[in-house]
């Protein structure tokens, strides 16, 4: 579950660089593409599940989409609590009063505002991981999600820590474009981020090890498909996560750029897909590098982003004008400021959802095409492989055949696993009259 705290800062570039993932838990269809072959619909549905999965599927899709809303709608009303009841200018004073070093107080009210909307947040939290278990979704005890918590928290404290002493002192030396001069390293973070969490962060709450060491026939044929895509991720940056120590869906995916750049296949993937399904659910996320999504979706994100830090500088002035009396919270410059921001980021960001999510669906959809393409001459079938694949993933993901359009349009960053099946099973541009969108004949 999301956690509406600190870290909403830069909550829309930490979405959007994660490693792009073929999951399926997705969204609602991009319109199919011109090239698409015209065939019969066939006989049956290209994504179906049997009676009782389906239930199970409807029911836990439903919990989802409650947590989400509610983790959202909470998120907002917990910050409001904390202005309206004045813990956040207590927490201010308590900082204030224990040192004059103002890094000791940015520090000290990072940590309490983390401690507290951590806490505020745990019970949903907890209950989604429960869900999760119940639904065969995870397989991860709770010692082990309680120490990925405090990880997570600790990360939070460390780099939030630092963005808040960055944020004031922007503020202090730029009172009316401080949103401006704050959105450019809020940018360079993200590239820096990028870069070093498959190296440094990943390997925290994960376990890796080289792919060739135990499944060396799998990385001849990743290898082929890597060939193919025309990208140079060479054998000893192909690694196996051990995802199912914590969890029971199925990955494959790039991530990091230059010298971080490396291939990663779930262990999941391995022991529940064939080499032919994991070749495209590979090449589909190869193709969110080859078809230039990440820097993409940089530029796309980092104008959505500086809109919404201008708009957090008119929202937090306003709020202070007509509210700051009642919260004691007199100028931008009170730590306590810091949560009217945040306040105001999270309301943006659940009101850009849809904007983001339909952008990330064009994107997943481009990638769909682009891995069935890259894996023909390579596997037998594309088609029947990309559509099998779908099916795989939905059934390991529990995912709900015939979702709600307003919970595809709203929450949804893919398509939905129905419509991407469906599209796999009819797209074939070899087919005579037809054309592959990125690759010749």
């Amino acid at each position: 579950m999301r956690r509406r705290t600190l870290v909403l800062l830069l909550v829309i570039l930490a979405t959007a660089f994660a490693a792009p993932s073929l999951t399926a838990q997705s969204a609602a269809p991009t319109p199919p593409d011109a090239q698409v072959q015209q065939q019969s619909a066939p006989a049956r549905p290209a994504y179906s599940l049997p009676p009782e999965k389906l239930k199970q599927a409807i029911d836990y899709s439903r919990i989802r989409v409650i947590l989400d809303f509610a983790s959202s709608g909470w998120g907002i009303l917990q910050l409001i609590l904390l202005l309206a009841l004045g813990i956040a200018v207590r927490m201010r004073n308590l900082a204030v009063n224990i040192s004059r070093n103002r890094w000791v107080q940015g520090f000290l009210f990072t940590f309490l505002f983390l401690l507290i909307t951590t806490l505020l947040s745990l019970p949903l939290d907890m209950y989604g991981h429960h869900a999760a278990v119940a639904y065969g979704q995870s397989v991860q005890h709770w010692g082990s999600w309680f120490g990925d918590q405090a990880k997570g928290f600790g990360l939070s404290l460390v780099f939030g820590g630092l963005f808040v002493m960055l944020l004031f002192w922007v503020i202090r030396r730029s009172p009316g474009r401080w949103w401006f001069w704050f959105w450019i390293p809020a940018m360079l973070a993200v590239l820096l981020g990028v870069f070093v969490t498959p190296v440094f962060i990943d390997p925290l709450f994960n376990k890796f090890e080289p792919l060739a060491k135990s499944n060396p026939a799998l990385v001849d044929r990743l290898e082929q498909v890597v060939h193919r895509g025309g990208i140079d991720i060479p054998p000893d940056r192909m690694f196996l996560m051990k995802a199912s120590e914590k969890v029971t869906s199925l990955n494959a995916y790039v991530t990091g750029y230059g010298a971080s750049k490396r291939v990663v296949v779930w262990d999941n993937s391995i022991a529940k897909a064939t080499p032919d399904e994991i070749s495209f659910i590979f090449g589909h996320e190869m193709g969110h590098y080859v078809l230039n999504h990440i820097p993409a979706t940089l530029v796309f994100l980092g104008v959505l982003l500086l809109i919404e830090f201008y708009l957090g500088y008119r929202g937090v002035q306003w709020l202070i004008r007509r509210y700051g009396a009642r919260w004691r919270v007199t100028s931008q410059n009170d730590w306590a400021a810091l949560v009217v921001f945040v306040l105001v980021l999270s309301v943006l960001s659940f009101l850009s959802e849809p904007i983001i999510n339909g952008y990330s669906r064009a994107h997943e959809h481009a990638a769909d095409v682009y891995g069935q393409e890259v894996i023909h001459g390579i596997v037998a079938d594309p088609q029947a492989t990309a559509q099998q694949s779908f099916q795989v993933l939905g059934e390991q993901s529990l995912t709900d055949p015939n979702p709600s359009p307003f919970v595809e349009f709203w929450t949804f960053s893919h398509p939905s696993v129905s419509s991407r099946a469906s599209f796999a099973a009819t797209y074939n541009p070899w087919a005579p009259g037809q054309h592959p969108r990125y690759f010749p004949r």
